[in-house]
């Protein structure tokens, strides 16, 4: 019986975890990256610059190879929906790298670096648990797809044609 009773707890532990989100928790909206200009802003006014547009956040590292090949998929997905609003935080450990792997891939959208990288409180607030991580909001600034990763670009361009 003790472990019936730990496997639910397990799996609903687990299930609760991995669940749609349709909002930011205000720990994620209040928590401050860095901007390219080396300025602070708070995650809720990244995404009051956009709002009123479906946006696409691409949580990524220049050190991740993950992140590295699936670049081609997301400019792909940039030339077919080129009304969307695009977004990309960084969870490099240090700004340098993170501009040169903007520069050196050519990564066109609106850039942040979280201040304490994947485990860190902004990681944490988002329940990152891999990158590249895709959240996907649509024009009224609900959360449509919460948990995308480099293998879901056929349901992030799906998620995309829906909201047109």
């Amino acid at each position: 019986m003790k472990k019936i009773i730990a496997l639910f707890i397990a799996f609903a532990s687990f299930s609760c975890t991995q669940a749609q989100k349709t909002a930011f928790s205000p720990v994620a909206l209040n928590e401050k990256l860095l901007a390219t200009n080396d300025s602070q802003i708070a995650f809720k006014d990244v995404l009051k610059k956009h709002k009123g547009k479906t946006v696409v956040i691409e949580v990524w590292a220049s050190w991740c190879g993950d992140c590295v090949k699936a670049m081609p998929k997301v400019k792909e997905v940039q030339a077919n929906h080129p009304n969307v609003d695009y977004v990309f935080i960084s969870m490099d450990k240090t700004a340098d790298k993170w501009k040169a792997g903007i520069e050196k891939h050519e990564i066109k959208g609106d850039h942040y670096m979280a201040n304490d990288q994947m485990k860190g409180v902004f990681g944490k607030a988002i329940d990152l648990d891999w990158i590249p991580r895709y959240i996907i909001i649509d024009k009224k600034g609900k959360i449509v797809r919460y948990r995308a990763i480099e293998t879901d670009f056929a349901a992030i361009d799906e998620t995309l044609k829906s909201l047109k």
